[in-house]
Protein backbone atom coordinates (compact mmCIF):
# COMPACT_ATOMS: atom_id res chain seq x y z
CA UNK A 1 0.00 0.00 0.00
CA UNK A 2 1.33 3.47 -0.83
CA UNK A 3 1.05 6.61 1.23
CA UNK A 4 -1.61 7.95 -1.12
CA UNK A 5 -4.02 5.04 -0.67
CA UNK A 6 -6.87 5.15 1.79
CA UNK A 7 -5.91 3.86 5.25
CA UNK A 8 -7.52 0.76 6.68
CA UNK A 9 -9.99 0.98 9.55
CA UNK A 10 -8.40 1.65 12.91
CA UNK A 11 -7.97 -1.04 15.51
CA UNK A 12 -10.33 -0.83 18.50
CA UNK A 13 -9.51 1.17 21.60
CA UNK A 14 -8.86 -2.04 23.52
CA UNK A 15 -6.06 -2.98 21.13
CA UNK A 16 -4.46 0.44 21.48
CA UNK A 17 -4.71 0.19 25.26
CA UNK A 18 -3.04 -3.23 25.17
CA UNK A 19 -0.26 -1.93 22.91
CA UNK A 20 0.25 0.99 25.28
CA UNK A 21 0.59 -1.30 28.30
CA UNK A 22 2.91 -3.75 26.57
CA UNK A 23 5.17 -1.06 25.13
CA UNK A 24 5.36 0.65 28.52
CA UNK A 25 7.03 -2.52 29.84
CA UNK A 26 9.24 -2.86 26.77
CA UNK A 27 10.47 0.71 27.18
CA UNK A 28 11.01 0.57 30.94
CA UNK A 29 12.27 -2.99 31.44
CA UNK A 30 13.80 -4.22 28.20
CA UNK A 31 15.17 -0.93 26.81
CA UNK A 32 15.63 0.77 30.21
CA UNK A 33 14.59 4.05 28.65
CA UNK A 34 14.05 6.52 31.45
CA UNK A 35 13.89 10.20 32.36
CA UNK A 36 16.69 12.33 31.03
CA UNK A 37 16.93 10.45 27.76
CA UNK A 38 15.51 11.73 24.50
CA UNK A 39 13.45 9.69 22.07
CA UNK A 40 12.54 9.93 18.40
CA UNK A 41 9.70 8.02 16.74
CA UNK A 42 9.78 7.77 12.95
CA UNK A 43 6.47 6.40 11.68
CA UNK A 44 3.98 6.07 8.89
CA UNK A 45 0.21 5.95 9.12
CA UNK A 46 -0.50 3.60 6.22
CA UNK A 47 -1.97 0.71 8.22
CA UNK A 48 -4.20 0.26 11.21
CA UNK A 49 -1.45 -1.54 13.11
CA UNK A 50 1.04 1.25 12.46
CA UNK A 51 -1.44 3.85 13.68
CA UNK A 52 -2.19 1.82 16.80
CA UNK A 53 1.52 1.55 17.65
CA UNK A 54 2.00 5.25 16.95
CA UNK A 55 -0.75 6.16 19.42
CA UNK A 56 0.74 3.79 22.00
CA UNK A 57 4.12 5.50 21.68
CA UNK A 58 2.52 8.95 21.92
CA UNK A 59 0.97 7.89 25.23
CA UNK A 60 4.20 6.39 26.56
CA UNK A 61 6.62 9.01 25.21
CA UNK A 62 4.81 12.35 25.49
CA UNK A 63 8.07 14.29 25.31
CA UNK A 64 9.49 12.45 22.30
CA UNK A 65 9.98 13.88 18.84
CA UNK A 66 7.79 12.39 16.09
CA UNK A 67 8.50 12.37 12.36
CA UNK A 68 6.01 11.22 9.72
CA UNK A 69 8.22 9.41 7.22
CA UNK A 70 5.77 10.10 4.40
CA UNK A 71 5.68 13.82 5.16
CA UNK A 72 9.36 14.75 4.93
CA UNK A 73 12.29 14.22 2.59
CA UNK A 74 14.48 11.17 3.36
CA UNK A 75 17.58 13.32 3.86
CA UNK A 76 15.80 15.19 6.67
CA UNK A 77 15.07 11.88 8.39
CA UNK A 78 18.73 10.91 8.13
CA UNK A 79 19.88 14.29 9.41
CA UNK A 80 17.57 14.06 12.41
CA UNK A 81 19.38 11.01 13.81
CA UNK A 82 22.51 13.06 14.37
CA UNK A 83 20.66 15.26 16.87
CA UNK A 84 20.54 12.43 19.39
CA UNK A 85 23.24 11.21 21.75
CA UNK A 86 24.39 7.69 22.50
CA UNK A 87 21.89 6.09 24.85
CA UNK A 88 18.91 7.94 23.40
CA UNK A 89 16.11 5.97 21.73
CA UNK A 90 14.90 5.72 18.14
CA UNK A 91 11.65 3.89 17.37
CA UNK A 92 10.79 2.89 13.79
CA UNK A 93 7.12 2.11 13.03
CA UNK A 94 7.05 0.84 9.46
CA UNK A 95 4.16 -0.56 7.43
CA UNK A 96 6.81 -1.83 4.98
CA UNK A 97 10.37 -0.87 5.75
CA UNK A 98 11.84 2.56 5.31
CA UNK A 99 14.23 2.92 2.37
CA UNK A 100 16.90 5.57 2.80
CA UNK A 101 19.31 5.24 -0.13
CA UNK A 102 20.95 2.05 1.08
CA UNK A 103 21.21 3.33 4.66
CA UNK A 104 20.76 0.23 6.82
CA UNK A 105 18.67 1.88 9.46
CA UNK A 106 19.03 -0.34 12.49
CA UNK A 107 22.71 -1.11 11.88
CA UNK A 108 23.64 2.53 11.37
CA UNK A 109 21.63 3.66 14.38
CA UNK A 110 23.46 1.13 16.51
CA UNK A 111 26.74 2.56 15.24
CA UNK A 112 25.64 5.90 16.70
CA UNK A 113 25.13 4.23 20.08
CA UNK A 114 21.37 4.69 19.94
CA UNK A 115 18.83 2.28 21.39
CA UNK A 116 16.45 0.99 18.72
CA UNK A 117 12.97 -0.50 18.63
CA UNK A 118 12.03 -1.55 15.11
CA UNK A 119 8.54 -2.54 13.99
CA UNK A 120 8.67 -3.66 10.37
CA UNK A 121 6.39 -5.05 7.62
CA UNK A 122 3.24 -4.22 9.56
CA UNK A 123 1.22 -4.22 6.32
CA UNK A 124 1.72 -8.00 6.16
CA UNK A 125 -0.39 -8.44 9.31
CA UNK A 126 -3.93 -7.16 8.65
CA UNK A 127 -7.10 -7.67 10.62
CA UNK A 128 -6.92 -10.08 13.55
CA UNK A 129 -3.20 -10.51 12.94
CA UNK A 130 -2.74 -7.01 14.34
CA UNK A 131 -4.16 -8.26 17.65
CA UNK A 132 -1.74 -11.21 17.59
CA UNK A 133 1.15 -8.85 16.92
CA UNK A 134 0.18 -6.58 19.80
CA UNK A 135 -0.21 -9.57 22.13
CA UNK A 136 3.32 -10.65 21.14
CA UNK A 137 4.70 -7.33 22.42
CA UNK A 138 3.84 -8.26 26.02
CA UNK A 139 7.07 -8.35 28.00
CA UNK A 140 7.33 -10.73 30.95
CA UNK A 141 10.96 -10.49 32.09
CA UNK A 142 10.75 -13.51 34.40
CA UNK A 143 9.67 -15.67 31.48
CA UNK A 144 11.80 -14.25 28.66
CA UNK A 145 14.96 -13.67 30.66
CA UNK A 146 14.59 -16.50 33.16
CA UNK A 147 13.58 -19.26 30.76
CA UNK A 148 15.76 -17.83 28.00
CA UNK A 149 18.93 -17.95 30.10
CA UNK A 150 17.98 -21.39 31.42
CA UNK A 151 17.65 -22.69 27.85
CA UNK A 152 20.98 -21.14 26.92
CA UNK A 153 22.69 -22.78 29.88
CA UNK A 154 21.44 -26.19 28.81
CA UNK A 155 22.16 -25.65 25.10
CA UNK A 156 25.72 -24.55 25.82
CA UNK A 157 26.53 -27.76 27.70
CA UNK A 158 24.46 -30.26 25.71
CA UNK A 159 26.25 -32.89 23.68
CA UNK A 160 23.14 -33.89 21.76
CA UNK A 161 19.66 -32.61 20.90
CA UNK A 162 16.53 -34.27 19.55
CA UNK A 163 13.35 -32.77 18.11
CA UNK A 164 10.31 -35.06 18.12
CA UNK A 165 7.15 -34.21 16.24
CA UNK A 166 4.38 -35.97 14.34
CA UNK A 167 6.05 -39.31 14.85
CA UNK A 168 9.35 -38.11 13.36
CA UNK A 169 12.70 -37.52 15.07
CA UNK A 170 15.47 -35.13 14.05
CA UNK A 171 18.80 -35.74 15.80
CA UNK A 172 21.61 -33.26 16.41
CA UNK A 173 24.34 -35.73 17.36
CA UNK A 174 26.82 -33.00 18.20
CA UNK A 175 27.51 -30.33 20.74
CA UNK A 176 25.77 -27.08 19.90
CA UNK A 177 27.17 -23.63 19.26
CA UNK A 178 27.01 -21.13 22.11
CA UNK A 179 23.39 -19.97 22.07
CA UNK A 180 22.39 -16.41 21.28
CA UNK A 181 19.56 -14.68 23.10
CA UNK A 182 16.81 -12.39 21.87
CA UNK A 183 14.93 -12.04 25.14
CA UNK A 184 15.06 -8.33 25.96
CA UNK A 185 18.20 -8.57 28.09
CA UNK A 186 20.92 -6.41 26.57
CA UNK A 187 23.24 -6.27 29.56
CA UNK A 188 25.94 -8.34 27.86
CA UNK A 189 25.44 -6.95 24.35
CA UNK A 190 27.02 -4.12 22.43
CA UNK A 191 23.67 -2.93 21.06
CA UNK A 192 20.40 -2.27 22.86
CA UNK A 193 17.18 -3.16 21.06
CA UNK A 194 16.30 -4.64 17.71
CA UNK A 195 13.24 -5.88 15.86
CA UNK A 196 10.13 -6.43 17.97
CA UNK A 197 8.31 -8.60 18.98
CA UNK A 198 11.11 -10.61 20.56
CA UNK A 199 11.51 -14.07 22.06
CA UNK A 200 14.07 -16.51 20.74
CA UNK A 201 17.15 -18.52 21.69
CA UNK A 202 19.08 -19.91 18.75
CA UNK A 203 22.07 -22.09 18.03
CA UNK A 204 23.20 -24.69 15.50
CA UNK A 205 25.19 -27.92 15.53
CA UNK A 206 28.93 -27.43 15.84
CA UNK A 207 29.24 -30.28 13.37
CA UNK A 208 26.59 -29.63 10.74
CA UNK A 209 27.00 -33.11 9.29
CA UNK A 210 25.90 -34.59 12.63
CA UNK A 211 22.28 -33.59 11.89
CA UNK A 212 20.09 -36.37 10.55
CA UNK A 213 16.56 -37.74 10.71
CA UNK A 214 13.15 -36.49 9.69
CA UNK A 215 11.05 -33.44 10.54
CA UNK A 216 7.59 -32.28 9.53
CA UNK A 217 7.34 -28.66 8.35
CA UNK A 218 3.99 -27.04 9.14
CA UNK A 219 4.98 -23.51 8.03
CA UNK A 220 7.79 -22.14 5.89
CA UNK A 221 8.89 -18.79 4.55
CA UNK A 222 8.09 -18.53 0.85
CA UNK A 223 9.79 -16.50 -1.87
CA UNK A 224 7.78 -13.41 -0.81
CA UNK A 225 8.95 -13.66 2.83
CA UNK A 226 5.43 -14.62 3.83
CA UNK A 227 4.20 -17.47 6.01
CA UNK A 228 3.12 -20.40 3.85
CA UNK A 229 1.19 -23.17 5.56
CA UNK A 230 0.72 -26.35 3.51
CA UNK A 231 -2.58 -28.19 3.92
CA UNK A 232 -0.53 -31.10 5.31
CA UNK A 233 2.98 -30.86 6.77
CA UNK A 234 5.92 -31.42 4.43
CA UNK A 235 8.35 -34.06 5.68
CA UNK A 236 12.07 -33.32 5.38
CA UNK A 237 14.50 -36.21 5.10
CA UNK A 238 17.88 -35.05 6.37
CA UNK A 239 21.21 -36.85 6.09
CA UNK A 240 24.60 -35.47 7.12
CA UNK A 241 23.12 -32.02 7.62
CA UNK A 242 21.48 -31.79 4.21
CA UNK A 243 17.92 -32.15 2.95
CA UNK A 244 18.11 -35.17 0.64
CA UNK A 245 14.42 -35.84 0.10
CA UNK A 246 10.92 -34.68 0.96
CA UNK A 247 7.47 -36.16 1.29
CA UNK A 248 4.22 -34.27 0.56
CA UNK A 249 6.12 -31.24 -0.74
CA UNK A 250 3.90 -28.56 -2.23
CA UNK A 251 4.93 -26.76 -5.44
CA UNK A 252 5.71 -23.65 -3.38
CA UNK A 253 7.97 -25.55 -1.01
CA UNK A 254 9.65 -27.37 -3.86
CA UNK A 255 10.32 -23.99 -5.47
CA UNK A 256 12.20 -22.87 -2.35
CA UNK A 257 14.33 -26.02 -2.38
CA UNK A 258 14.97 -25.71 -6.12
CA UNK A 259 16.18 -22.13 -5.75
CA UNK A 260 18.56 -23.05 -2.93
CA UNK A 261 19.95 -26.01 -4.89
CA UNK A 262 20.31 -23.92 -8.03
CA UNK A 263 22.42 -21.29 -6.29
CA UNK A 264 24.13 -23.26 -3.50
CA UNK A 265 24.28 -26.79 -4.88
CA UNK A 266 22.64 -28.48 -1.88
CA UNK A 267 20.27 -27.63 0.95
CA UNK A 268 21.97 -27.38 4.32
CA UNK A 269 20.17 -27.35 7.66
CA UNK A 270 21.75 -24.73 9.89
CA UNK A 271 19.92 -22.79 12.58
CA UNK A 272 18.18 -24.58 15.43
CA UNK A 273 15.83 -21.94 16.81
CA UNK A 274 13.99 -22.14 20.11
CA UNK A 275 11.10 -19.69 19.64
CA UNK A 276 9.69 -18.37 22.90
CA UNK A 277 6.88 -15.95 22.11
CA UNK A 278 3.70 -17.48 23.47
CA UNK A 279 1.46 -15.20 21.40
CA UNK A 280 2.36 -17.19 18.27
CA UNK A 281 1.53 -20.86 17.93
CA UNK A 282 0.99 -23.37 15.15
CA UNK A 283 -2.60 -22.11 14.87
CA UNK A 284 -2.18 -18.46 15.83
CA UNK A 285 -0.04 -16.98 13.08
CA UNK A 286 0.89 -13.75 11.34
CA UNK A 287 1.86 -13.57 7.69
CA UNK A 288 5.24 -11.89 8.13
CA UNK A 289 7.82 -14.64 8.43
CA UNK A 290 10.32 -12.44 10.32
CA UNK A 291 7.71 -11.80 13.01
CA UNK A 292 6.35 -15.34 13.17
CA UNK A 293 9.93 -16.56 13.67
CA UNK A 294 9.42 -15.94 17.41
CA UNK A 295 6.65 -18.58 17.53
CA UNK A 296 6.81 -20.81 20.61
CA UNK A 297 8.41 -23.95 19.24
CA UNK A 298 11.26 -25.09 17.04
CA UNK A 299 12.31 -23.62 13.73
CA UNK A 300 15.20 -24.50 11.45
CA UNK A 301 16.89 -22.63 8.66
CA UNK A 302 17.47 -24.09 5.22
CA UNK A 303 20.40 -22.84 3.17
CA UNK A 304 24.07 -22.22 3.81
CA UNK A 305 23.71 -18.68 5.16
CA UNK A 306 24.09 -17.93 8.85
CA UNK A 307 25.85 -14.70 9.69
CA UNK A 308 26.31 -15.48 13.39
CA UNK A 309 28.17 -18.78 13.22
CA UNK A 310 31.18 -19.06 10.94
CA UNK A 311 31.91 -22.57 9.73
CA UNK A 312 34.89 -23.92 7.77
CA UNK A 313 34.07 -24.31 4.09
CA UNK A 314 31.18 -21.82 4.16
CA UNK A 315 32.09 -18.58 2.42
CA UNK A 316 29.88 -15.58 3.09
CA UNK A 317 29.87 -14.57 -0.56
CA UNK A 318 28.58 -17.98 -1.65
CA UNK A 319 26.02 -18.53 1.15
CA UNK A 320 22.86 -16.81 -0.07
CA UNK A 321 19.86 -18.35 1.66
CA UNK A 322 18.51 -18.59 5.20
CA UNK A 323 14.93 -19.80 4.90
CA UNK A 324 13.00 -20.33 8.13
CA UNK A 325 10.92 -23.48 8.41
CA UNK A 326 8.80 -24.36 11.43
CA UNK A 327 8.61 -27.99 12.43
CA UNK A 328 5.89 -29.93 14.19
CA UNK A 329 7.21 -30.14 17.73
CA UNK A 330 5.91 -32.45 20.44
CA UNK A 331 9.10 -32.77 22.47
CA UNK A 332 12.63 -31.37 22.54
CA UNK A 333 15.47 -33.09 24.38
CA UNK A 334 18.85 -31.65 25.31
CA UNK A 335 20.90 -34.68 26.29
CA UNK A 336 18.43 -36.65 28.39
CA UNK A 337 16.38 -33.69 29.63
CA UNK A 338 13.05 -32.92 28.02
CA UNK A 339 12.83 -29.15 27.72
CA UNK A 340 9.62 -28.79 25.67
CA UNK A 341 6.22 -30.40 26.24
CA UNK A 342 2.59 -29.52 25.55
CA UNK A 343 3.49 -26.46 23.50
CA UNK A 344 5.71 -24.83 26.12
CA UNK A 345 9.29 -24.75 27.40
CA UNK A 346 9.55 -26.70 30.63
CA UNK A 347 12.91 -25.54 31.98
CA UNK A 348 12.79 -23.62 35.23
CA UNK A 349 14.07 -20.07 35.32
CA UNK A 350 17.50 -19.87 36.93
Amino acid sequence: MTATELPTADLPASAIAAATAHLRDVLAIALEHGPGRRALVVYDRRTALARALLEAYRRNLPDADFIDFDGVAPDLVLASFKDYAAGDLVVLVQSTNFRLDGFRLRVELFKLGLKVIEHVHLSRMPGAQGDHYIEALAYDPQYFRGVGHALKARIDTAQRAEVHGGGEVLVFDSALESAKLNVGDYSAMNNVGGQFPIGEVFTEARDLEAVSGRAQVHVFGDTSYLVNRPASPVTLVIERGRVVDTENATPEFQQVLDIIRRDEGEVWVRELGFGMNRAFTRERRVDDIGTYERMCGIHLSLGAKHGVYAKPGFKRKDARYHIDVFVVTDAVYLDEERVYADGAWTVAAS
